[in-house]
């Protein structure tokens, strides 16, 4: 059952966090095309949402003393959620979201090595709200949503957090550290089948000297930022089983300390170009805009493979090629992904209402489901599709469906009055007010039981809407059907 355009509520629901009523207004008088090229092109639109941050009429945040988002990494969350609330750049807090996972990092090992201060900023900090004018990786990421991959190879190479995540501050010439090459390779690119273990010994030569350095910002606190050492770089030739260079060659050859920089941009170069990547990507951006119940057709991931070259790797192209795709429009891709835990509180605060709620009350909710921002559990990211659905993080999602809806339930109240002829038409008002995937006649039943049950007489009243659109609205946010975007 859908609130208005069918396609645009797709559209919404995987390039954004689902929508309210009025955003959903706001892009059907767009059209389809519109709302797609407003999505995409989102940097025509300003970027003022952290402006409103404690603001009436906004989702509400829960400051311990000040708000620090910059340095305290519960604040961080609280902001990255309010984003996703509230952003007029949806697509932008999604492809970051996809990013986070893509390039996994997690803050309790950074804070664990330089303290919670500073690993909150190396993950989020907003540079233009730093003194130190660092500018955490999340942010990094975000700046470069719909950029140039080989581009955020390099960024995230040089990303302070990243180094310390995979020990590159570590890698010196006596002692190569081979973390950051091996998940360059296996995670970031080409794909575990397409390296070799030497390889990896030979990658982890290349970023010798990429490395981390202690300074003082100009607020006067300690900050790191990405040092190249020449004196800890290993200058010897590095050989590798694919190809290094568009001629075939695969060593990269013997440079000067000085020069060594080089080395890691050849081999980032080298993985960008390689064939595995643009279809590793392409495998990636279907599962996470399209489908988790179907594996992409080849000629998907030829055709995805296409754009990021002729584009030469900018994301923004490909990415309006996934959308755009007819699998992306396809009526089977409709509800065929389950929500990651982060999803489904945003698009139910959106959905549901947050008057008096804070994105605090989320941060354990979201937790118990299986997903802390800033803290995916390894190398590898999050475990997406059914992976999020354990006895206990289902269990989670149906409490804070049942928190959220008590929270509003006033304005639940208030907002059932146009439908309150029948129970019926309460039911019908709240499957309207969110959005699960369509519901067969057996759940819409036992909604309509449960709105009937206790009531022998009903007259619509306040008492009644108040005593049963919260309940409503609960059960259908916990239900299987809204688990799927």
């Amino acid at each position: 059952m859908a609130r208005g355009d069918a396609r645009i509520e797709h559209l919404l629901r995987r390039a954004g966090f689902g929508a309210t009523e009025d955003e959903l207004k706001a892009y059907s008088h767009l059209g389809y095309a519109g709302a797609l090229d407003r999505l995409l092109n989102y940097e025509s639109v300003a970027d003022t949402v952290d402006t409103h941050i404690g603001e009436p009429g906004y989702v509400g945040i829960t400051a311990r003393g000040q708000f620090l988002p910059n340095t305290v990494i519960a604040d961080s969350r609280q902001r990255w959620l309010f984003r996703m609330v509230h952003s007029q750049r949806p697509l932008q807090e999604k492809m970051t979201l996809f990013w986070h996972n893509h390039f996994a990092t997690a803050y309790s090992k950074v804070a664990g090595v330089y303290g919670s201060d500073i690993g909150a900023r190396m993950m989020a900090a907003k540079e233009s709200e730093d003194g130190g004018r660092v500018q955490g990786q999340l942010e990094m990421l975000r700046d470069n949503a719909l950029g140039n991959f080989r581009d955020m190879l390099v960024a995230i190479a040089k990303d302070p957090a990243m180094l310390v995540w995979l020990d590159g501050r570590l890698n010196t010439r006596t002692r190569p550290q081979e973390n950051f090459g091996r998940e360059l390779m296996e995670l970031f690119s080409i794909g575990v089948e397409y390296y070799t273990e030497p390889d990896v010994y030979a990658a982890a030569r290349v970023f010798t000297g990429w490395n981390l350095r202690r300074n003082t910002g100009a607020d006067g606190a300690a900050k790191y930022d990405f040092f190249y050492d020449a004196a800890q770089h290993d200058t010897a030739a590095k050989t590798f089983s694919f190809p290094i260079y568009s001629d075939g060659n695969k060593t990269i050859p013997t440079r000067s300390a000085a020069d060594g920089m080089q080395d890691g941009l050849d081999l980032i170069d080298a993985v960008a170009r390689h064939f595995a990547t643009p279809r590793r990507l392409a495998r990636r951006l279907f599962a996470f805009f399209i489908s988790e119940l179907e594996e992409p057709s080849e000629n998907f991931l030829q055709r995805i493979s296409g754009v990021y070259y002729s584009a030469r790797y900018d994301m923004g192209a490909v990415l309006r090629a996934v959308l755009t795709s007819p699998e992306f429009e396809s009526t089977s891709s409709y509800y065929a992904r389950y929500s990651w835990p982060v999803e489904f509180v945003v698009r139910a605060i959106k959905e549901v209402g947050w008057v008096g709620f804070s994105v605090n009350d989320t941060l354990t909710p979201l937790s118990n489901m299986g997903q802390q921002l800033y803290e995916p559990p390894d190398v590898n990211g999050w475990e997406p599709a059914k992976g999020w659905f354990s006895t206990g993080g289902s269990l989670a999602r149906m409490n804070f469906a049942s928190t959220l809806a008590t929270n509003q339930r006033f304005a639940l109240r208030d907002d059932a009055r146009i439908a309150n002829k029948t129970p019926e038409s309460v039911v019908s008002w709240a499957l309207l007010r969110l959005t699960p995937a369509p519901m067969e006649r057996g759940p819409v039943a036992s909604l309509e039981s449960y709105a009937n049950a206790g009531i022998s007489n009903w007259t619509g009243s306040d008492a009644q809407l108040l005593l049963k659109a919260p309940g409503l609205v609960h059960l259908i946010a916990g239900s299987s059907e809204y688990q799927l975007v």
